[in-house]
């Protein structure tokens, strides 16, 4: 037999055969452990390889063969690399949607509300119950100078840059990524309002500071530039602002109504024992305090009390606030 009848025959067997290979690999990526299986969420550790995370979908339940699984691999380009995450797999999902998922790190998300006026150890808080940080970690990293400077920001503290929004965050990805993510979101945010903020000569970091007592005072969206105007007018007079908020951020572990020994209490954020606004934000304002705190409302408002259905009545002089403490907070 000659070397072309060799090469020939050759030829004429893969022609026959080839197309029933391909026929039962693609009936290996699309095997199913179970077509009615429910879904259930299974963590791939870091470092961990394919072998290791077929076994580990066995005991889960999402595959039915590590073996099986393994060759599947072998005939798709998802082989060489597994994503350290949580993921949600259901035995219905066939080998070859798992394999790509492993490989592409399509990881479950989580869904995790920031409010906005959460303090910094509120937010910490928040994202460690649904285990997307170490609070350790975070609380170390949230007062690292160096790595506040590597965020293109200032300061001793991430307090009032963590942008209060709705995120969709993964696990593992750990507390610097997840505090970078917010922070970023916070930096998208101000370019919104960096040139107005120019404009009206305010600082990012005043504006910040200020916004953030704008968000614990206010109540209801149409008074944000009035309760900034009252703050900016007290400024440019040399008032103390008189801000209850920045008392209570002050007082460590403070829980309550603040007494007039707590207003007397002196440290650095206590507006009526020092003027000015204090060192820093005290939580985290959103967008439209940010807003109120760059383009007060044209007025000479220098006072304004709570009536207690969550609005203020505001006022110009000493003696009309008196009366308005007297009609809305006498009746408490």
């Amino acid at each position: 037999m000659t070397w072309r009848t060799r090469l020939y025959l050759a030829f004429l067997l893969m022609v026959l055969f080839l197309p029933g290979i391909m026929w039962s690999g693609q009936l290996l990526l699309e095997h199913r452990a179970d077509p009615a299986g429910a879904a259930r969420v299974v963590e791939i550790g870091r470092g961990q390889g394919l072998a290791e995370t077929a076994e580990l979908l066995a005991k889960a339940g999402v595959i039915d063969h590590p073996w099986l699984f393994l060759l599947a691999s072998r005939l798709t380009h998802e082989r060489s690399s597994v994503q350290a995450g949580e993921y949600e797999f259901s035995p219905a999902m066939s080998y070859g949607r798992i394999l790509g998922d492993l490989s592409r790190g399509r990881v479950l998300m989580h869904t995790v509300v920031i409010p906005e006026g959460f303090t910094l150890p509120q937010i910490l808080e928040r994202l460690a119950e649904q285990r997307l940080l170490d609070p350790a970690e975070a609380k170390a990293l949230a007062r690292d100078r160096d790595f506040i400077r590597s965020l293109g920001l200032e300061g001793d503290s991430l307090e009032g840059y963590l942008f209060p929004d709705t995120y969709r965050l993964a696990r593992h990805l750990g507390a610097r990524a997840v505090l970078t993510a917010m922070a970023t979101r916070f930096q998208r945010e101000w370019q919104t309002l960096a040139e107005k903020a120019r404009a009206a000569g305010i600082s990012r970091s005043r504006a910040v500071t200020l916004a953030s007592i704008i968000e614990r005072e206010a109540r209801l969206a149409p008074e944000r530039p009035l309760i900034s105007a009252v703050y900016h007018n007290r400024l440019k007079l040399g008032m103390r602002l008189q801000a209850d908020p920045t008392v209570s951020y002050g007082l460590e572990g403070f829980e309550g109504r603040l007494t007039r020994e707590d207003l007397n209490t002196d440290h650095p954020y206590n507006t009526y024992t020092r003027e000015g606004l204090p060192p820093g934000p005290i939580c985290s304002p959103g967008l439209a305090s940010l807003e109120a705190a760059i383009a007060p409302a044209a007025v000479n408002y220098l006072y304004f009390v709570a009536r207690g259905d969550g609005s203020h009545a505001f006022s110009r002089d000493y003696q009309e606030q008196i009366n308005n403490v007297n009609r809305y907070q006498k009746k408490k």
